[in-house]
């Protein structure tokens, strides 16, 4: 229960929480004889899975994250599995089992690295599951998702709407300070240096946070602001410098 009340407090308001509900909430409410399938994207570390989670939760969703080793039938096993069905022997029936319980149920189904799909030629097999339930079906992936899902032009054009997810803003960097800095008041300027070392990456404002606390520990301060930081390095995205080499 504390858990969350925790994940409401603070992972709530990041602006990406919010852009995934409202997309979710227009297919779900969408007008008769509208498409049913939207895609949210963006580039990595922007808390699009985090989004996820949360709305998994708030909707009473189902949701599944791929990976590059799943095939067809364990897309589907994947599905059943999150859904508390025993699945069937083949795939044709388990895309039967998953349309029905979509249909009955109609909870939404959130599909987490969703550039797999295309990658694998996964993405029919979505799209019957999509035209056999009629459900919200919600597609979470990369920036270039969209272009990838141009080439499955019965995919592309059931697709209600396309959401971008935005970069960290300083108000996400209030609310994770919360989660990630508790106890340590930061200063506007450094908010906004380590928003903008962190390439408005919420994973990397994240791991920052971290690193601040850990810092402020050290020096036991309950402050920070960029003349305190110094001349110390954020996490960004850049690799470290090569070393002299060790004798």
């Amino acid at each position: 229960m504390t858990d969350n009340i925790e994940i409401y407090n603070t992972v709530a308001p990041l602006r990406n929480v919010a852009s995934l509900s409202a997309l979710i909430e227009r297919v779900q409410n969408r007008a008769l004889g509208l498409p049913g399938m939207a895609t949210y994207f963006g580039p990595s570390g922007y808390g699009k899975s985090t989004a996820a989670v949360f709305n998994t939760n708030e909707y009473d969703a189902y949701q599944v994250q791929l990976n590059d080793a799943w095939t067809r039938r364990k897309l589907c096993v994947a599905i059943l599995t999150e859904m508390g069905i025993d699945p069937a022997k083949n795939i044709p029936d388990m895309v039967d089992q998953i349309a029905e319980e979509l249909a009955m149920s109609e909870r939404p189904l959130l599909i987490d690295e969703a550039d797999y799909l295309c990658k694998f030629n996964m993405i029919e097999l979505v799209r019957g599951i999509y035209e056999a339930s009629n459900a919200p079906i919600i597609l979470i992936g990369e920036e270039r998702l969209p272009q990838k899902l141009q080439k499955w032009e019965r995919v592309h054009g059931r697709m209600l709407d396309w959401v971008g997810a935005l970069p960290a803003c300083s108000e996400d960097v209030k609310h994770l300070a919360r989660i990630y800095c508790p106890g340590v008041e930061l200063a506007d300027d450094f908010k906004e240096k380590l928003l903008r070392e962190a390439q408005h990456s919420i994973r990397r404002v994240c791991v920052n946070l971290e690193r601040t606390k850990e810092f402020a520990a050290i020096e036991g301060i309950d402050e920070m602001t960029v003349a305190r930081w110094g001349k110390r390095e954020f996490f960004a995205t850049s690799a470290p410098k090569p070393r002299h080499e060790l004798v």
